[in-house]
């Protein structure tokens, strides 16, 4: 940064930090024991997706790259808002094979230029009641956030403070309560 950048209180924006996904296994864990919520093997990618011959070709080069492994297809799906979700599954207990194809879709997209377009990266949990929860990487802030939707379009916000303070020590959380982003409608919940 420089010395007009700091005179004008102008910031770097924060580079993300795909790394920090392979942190959700062991954060899974501290889920489940802390508060009985278990992965459900459902992971989403979502984006602005672009028009043209290049985006196909992304998307075609993501599924070829799962399909090395003999993985999962990827099914694409949009929201109501104009957003496009790239849906894996896996087994409930694959945790980190999820992570894994989740950070390869992200990479490929940023690699491939479509960085500016990624929105963010969502694992789906579940607790023995029912209740669904989705652990939310914001692509560009590099942090967490737990999203747990209720009937209409309501929020269990106490939940979503106690995931937070769980995994405060095993996940960058976002601290801006504003940028925990409803995400209505996400695949997997």
């Amino acid at each position: 940064m420089g010395f007009f950048d700091s005179v004008f209180g102008r910031t770097k924006p924060v580079q993300p930090d795909l790394d920090a996904l392979f942190s959700l296994p062991s954060a899974a864990l501290t889920l489940q024991a802390a508060l009985d919520f278990v992965p459900t093997g459902v992971g989403s990618v979502a984006f602005r997706a672009p028009s043209g011959k290049a985006f196909a070709e992304v998307q075609a080069d993501i599924q070829e790259l799962l399909d090395l492994d003999g993985g999962p297809k990827v099914e694409v799906t949009s929201d109501s808002f104009g957003f496009t979700w790239l849906v894996i599954r896996h087994e409930e207990q694959d945790l980190p094979g999820l992570v894994t194809d989740l950070h390869a879709i992200n990479s490929t997209l940023k690699d491939s230029g479509f960085g500016s377009t990624l929105l963010c990266s969502m694992v789906a949990f579940r607790s023995p009641d029912g209740q669904a929860m989705g652990l939310v990487y914001l692509f560009k802030q590099g942090t967490f956030y737990p999203f747990l939707p209720l009937t209409g379009q309501t929020r269990n916000n106490m939940v979503e403070l106690q995931v937070r303070d769980e995994l405060r020590g095993e996940l960058p959380i976002e601290v801006d309560l504003a940028r925990w982003l409803a995400v209505w409608g996400a695949p997997g919940l």
